[in-house]
């Protein structure tokens, strides 16, 4: 008699941890380098830093730090519109952060992934950096989420697949791999009038 009840109880625990391990692995790992050229308004500028977090036409924010090869960054303002020009690297895990990842959410790496061919990451990306980030909004007409940093920067998202689209949510938290978004080119259009 206490057998079928020791096989119903192994049952139920061998249930709980194939769905608890299929909650680790959300869904696979998707990994891209871009080359994004486009128009924004300046949202915010740390000049010790260089760094310059711009809306785009779609209300997608980006912050990025901007290149030795930019020349008149001094000039920019908070609310010039200008066109900008960058490469990015992306590589999102959906999964639940391991205890080290949520001491340590902001993790330096030494390589992330291989240029595409031609591209001498250095010259186009700042650090490559590895953390531990939010999804902030989902805009499901543009195809783009914007997910924020533990450092309070925000990354829009352009994506491409419509069913991981509808399976995100905002709150979820995901590991990014990312190359630090390095402007290669600013230049000003004009400024908001008001």
């Amino acid at each position: 008699m206490k057998s079928p009840k020791i096989y119903a109880i192994v049952c139920l625990v061998m249930a709980f941890l194939s769905v608890n391990t299929y909650a680790q692995d959300k869904r696979p790992s998707r990994e891209k380098w871009d080359q994004v050229s486009m128009q924004g308004t300046v949202t915010e500028i740390n000049a010790e830093t260089k760094e310059i977090t711009l809306m785009g036409t779609d209300g997608g924010l980006v912050t990025m730090t901007a290149g030795e090869d930019v020349e008149r960054f001094d000039e920019i303002a908070v609310d010039d519109v200008i066109k900008f020009e960058y490469f990015t690297y992306l590589k999102a895990e959906f999964r639940d952060p391991t205890p080290e990842e949520v001491a340590e959410p902001v993790q330096m790496i030494a390589e992330a992934g291989k240029a595409p061919e031609g591209i001498d990451p250095a010259a186009v990306v700042g650090a490559v950096v590895k953390a531990v980030v939010t999804i902030e909004a989902l805009n499901r007409p543009f195809m783009v989420a914007t997910v924020s940093g533990p450092n309070g920067n925000f990354v829009s998202i352009p994506m491409e697949d419509e069913k991981l689209m509808t399976e995100l949510h905002i709150g979820e938290v995901l590991i990014l791999t990312y190359a630090e978004a390095v402007a290669i080119a600013l230049e000003k259009v004009g400024a908001v009038e008001e």
